[in-house]
C-alpha cells in the first residue's frame, strides 16, 4: 500500500469531524474525563491492531507495533474541556451546561485518532512502535501529562510530538519556534494579616487593604528594576479581596496571581524576591503574611532534533509556505512540557483561523470557533511525522 497523505488524510477527513462534534458536544472537565476517553477508547478498539492501555480512568493509550524493528515515537493529544458556557453557535454545541471545548482539545483528540486510524493500515510497513496518547487534564496543574510520566507513558519513548490549534494563524498554516515556546506557570496566594477596626478610626488599625496595594504596586518593581528585562517575567495579581462593608476596615486582605516566566532561574528566583519586598513592606506596618505557592507546568523547550525532524517532513509533504518560522515565545503554558523533561519533543502549532466562517476569536473564548479545514493539516501532520518509519 503507497503512503499517500494526501490521499489518506481525505479518506479518514469525514470520521475527524464526526469524532470531533460528538466530543465537542460532550465535553469534560479536567480529571472528569471518564466518558470522553471511554468514547475514544471505543473508537480506537475498531481500528484492529492498536494495543489499548488505560493508566488512569479519564486517559487512554494507544500502541500500534510494527512488523520491522525500530523505535518508539509517541503522539500526543489532550482531550479536556473549559468551565465556559459555550457561545459558539455552532449546531453540534455543548450539551453540557458550562462546559465548553473552547481550546480546541476536541480537534486535537480527533486529529490523532485520524492519525491512528490510518497508520493502523501501514503495520505491515511500520519500523518501530508508534505510541498514541489521548491525555487528560491539560487544562489545570499539576496536569495529565505529569501524571501519564510518572505511570511510565515514556517508557522506551524516542520522541514525542504534540499539535495545538492556533486560531491567529490562518489555516493551511503550521507554526514552529525551536526552543523555548511557552512559559512556565505558578499561581500563588497572599494573605495579610492586619487589626480591624470602625473606618473612622484607623489610626487604631493595621489597614491590609492599604499594605496590599502597596504590595500590588512594589511587586512590579520586581519585574522593572530587579531582573535582566532581556529575561523578564509576567508578574500578575488576579485577585484582590478584602472587607464587606462601607464604614469596617478589615482584619485580612487575600491577594492572589500568576507567575509566568522562559527561564527557569527567573523562576526561581521571582518568589525568593518576593518574599523579601513583601515582608519588608508589612512590617513597616506592623501586619503579617503568608504566601502559598502552587507549582504549574515548567518551561516549554522544543528540542533542536525533534524540531529537526518535523521541519523536514513539513517541508517535504507540505507546500513550502505552509511553515511559518516563530522567534518569540508565547507567555501561555503547556503542560506538553512535562513529557519534554524526560525526552526530546516538538510542538507545533496548527492555524486554525478564518473569517469568512467566523473562526476568528481566541481560544478560552466562549465564541471560540475553528475552521474544522484545519483538521486535514493536523491528521497530515501527524501522518508526516511519522512517515520516517514506514518503509516504502
Amino acid at each position: 500500500m503507497t503512503f499517500n497523505i494526501d490521499i489518506l488524510t481525505e479518506e479518514v477527513a469525514h470520521d475527524v469531524s464526526r469524532w470531533r462534534q460528538h466530543i465537542h458536544a460532550n465535553p469534560d472537565l479536567s480529571f472528569q474525563e471518564k466518558a470522553t476517553a471511554d468514547y475514544i477508547a471505543a473508537e480506537l478498539a475498531s481500528f484492529g491492531p492498536l494495543e489499548l492501555r488505560r493508566l488512569t480512568p479519564n486517559s487512554v493509550v494507544a500502541e500500534l507495533r510494527g512488523k520491522h524493528p525500530g523505535p518508539v515515537w509517541a503522539l500526543r493529544a489532550d482531550i479536556d474541556a473549559l468551565p465556559l458556557k459555550e457561545e459558539s453557535g455552532e449546531t453540534f454545541s455543548s450539551c453540557k451546561p458550562g462546559v465548553m471545548h473552547a481550546c480546541g482539545h476536541d480537534a486535537h483528540s480527533a486529529m490523532l485518532m485520524g492519525a491512528a486510524k490510518v497508520l493502523c493500515h501501514f503495520q505491515d510497513q511500520l519500523k518501530g512502535s508508534v505510541r498514541f496518547i489521548f491525555q487528560h487534564a491539560e487544562e489545570v496543574p499539576p496536569g495529565g501529562a505529569q501524571e501519564l510520566v510518572n505511570l511510565g507513558v515514556l517508557e522506551n519513548v524516542e520522541y514525542i510530538f504534540g499539535l495545538h490549534v492556533m486560531p491567529d494563524k490562518p489555516t493551511q498554516t503550521l507554526s514552529l519556534k525551536e526552543g523555548v515556546f511557552s512559559a512556565s506557570s505558578d499561581n500563588f496566594d497572599i494573605v495579610i494579616t492586619g487589626k480591624g477596626g470602625h473606618g473612622s478610626m484607623p489610626h487604631l488599625c493595621v489597614d491590609p487593604i492599604v499594605i496590599g496595594a502597596e504590595i500590588v504596586s512594589a511587586l512590579q518593581q520586581i519585574v522593572a528594576r530587579k531582573l535582566d528585562p532581556l529575561h523578564a517575567p509576567v508578574l500578575t495579581i488576579a485577585t484582590f479581596q478584602s472587607g464587606e462593608s462601607y464604614n469596617v476596615i478589615p482584619n485580612s486582605a487575600r491577594l492572589a496571581g500568576t507567575l509566568r516566566t522562559h527561564n527557569q532561574q527567573v523562576r526561581e528566583l521571582v518568589p525568593q524576591l518576593m518574599q523579601q519586598v513583601i515582608a519588608g513592606i508589612v512590617a513597616a506596618h506592623g501586619a503579617s503574611f503568608e504566601i502559598e505557592w502552587q507549582s504549574g507546568y515548567a518551561v516549554g523547550n522544543n528540542h533542536p532534533q525533534a524540531c529537526e525532524i518535523a521541519r523536514n517532513v513539513i517541508q517535504q509533504h507540505f507546500p513550502e509556505q505552509t511553515l511559518q518560522t516563530v522567534t518569540t515565545p508565547l507567555f501561555g503554558s503547556e503542560d506538553f512540557s512535562s513529557y519534554q523533561q524526560h525526552v526530546p519533543g516538538c510542538f507545533i502549532f496548527v492555524g486554525c483561523r478564518n473569517p469568512e466562517k467566523g473562526a476568528v476569536w481566541n481560544v478560552h473564548n466562549p465564541h471560540f470557533l475553528l475552521d474544522e479545514d484545519a483538521m486535514k493539516v493536523g491528521v497530515k501532520t501527524h501522518l508526516s511525522l511519522i512517515s520516517p518509519l514506514i518503509v516504502s
